[in-house]
């Protein structure tokens, strides 16, 4: 994942190559972005690659050419918040984007720091949701509690070894989820996204990069979509599921974070409609007469 980098940066990450990742992010959401975006005048010059110029960026973010030309090479500046913001405004980043600028930069908020490490406070809650099927998730995207409805609906998750009991591993790896979902494509879009996110909030978590680099190393699906460096946190959306006992359903999901620590996440699953209510009154059904749920291949 890049090797630790001395310089202005000082104590850098030994999992994160920072210089190089934020060189790599200014330029790609440079390259989305036309004059049209943010209001410049087109030019009769013909643009020989896409996107915004760097001469554009740096005048909307009132810095140097040459600032923004080191910056996009990964020279090892570290840009003050006050820069990071004019240059967020200029390649008019997303929030959950500003805030992967300033994770990778480790301009953290105060108080975004949390541990992750106890969910077992959360396990009741999560037990007390049911017939709603949910789970507990940390930042790698670990499964660490779930509540009956969740495991019948998608796997027997006590049965996976623990470096599988991740919603990503599964998700990109596992056989029994290879036509699990739908929008499978959007589905890793989305995840990796969040992951990304994930991953410049946490620049010295040895496991997370391990994941991401066997994620990568194992599916040219992950790796090809990783390349992208979207970044965005989701908090509710949609889900359509063909499920291999009770058929299609559309899922509505919402994310929760609990105030005590903001590295946990709690997602609930409910029916998007009345038939894939149906279907999650079946799962329900069958999870609480202990029918066994999709066994682990």
């Amino acid at each position: 994942m890049g090797s630790a980098l001395p310089g202005k940066f000082g104590l850098m990450s030994e999992t994160v190559d920072v210089a190089h990742e934020l060189g790599v992010f200014l330029r790609t959401r440079r390259e989305r972005l036309t004059p049209d975006d943010v209001g410049l005048p087109q030019r009769r010059r013909t643009r020989r690659t896409p996107g915004l110029r760097r001469e554009e960026v740096a005048e909307l973010a009132a810095v140097s050419v040459d600032y923004v030309i080191r910056l996009e090479q990964g020279r090892g500046l570290r840009p003050s918040p006050e820069v990071l913001d004019a240059l967020a405004g200029a390649l008019r980043l997303s929030d959950d984007e500003r805030a992967y600028l300033f994770d990778l930069t480790r301009h953290w908020s105060a108080g975004r720091r949390t541990s992750g490490d106890d969910a077992g406070w959360l396990s009741s809650l999560v037990g007390a949701l049911s017939p709603l099927p949910a789970m507990v998730v940390d930042h790698r995207f670990d499964i660490v509690a779930w509540n009956p409805e969740m495991a019948w609906l998608m796997l027997d998750f006590p049965e996976l070894p623990d470096d599988q009991r991740n919603t990503m591993y599964l998700c990109v790896l596992h056989p029994a989820f290879a036509d699990f979902y739908r929008d499978r494509e959007d589905i890793i879009r989305e995840g990796i996204a969040d992951l990304r996110a994930a991953w410049a909030a946490h620049p010295d978590d040895t496991a997370l990069a391990d994941l991401i680099e066997r994620l990568r190393s194992e599916s040219e699906e992950f790796a090809r979509l990783w390349e992208r460096r979207d970044v965005k946190v989701n908090a509710h959306g949609t889900k359509a599921l063909v499920h291999p006992r009770i058929g299609p359903l559309s899922i509505e999901f919402d994310v929760l974070t609990p105030l005590g620590d903001e590295s946990l996440r709690m997602v609930v699953y409910r029916a998007a409609d009345p038939v894939s209510q149906e279907a999650l009154d079946t799962v329900a059904r069958e999870a609480r007469a202990g029918a066994p749920a999709l066994r682990a291949i």
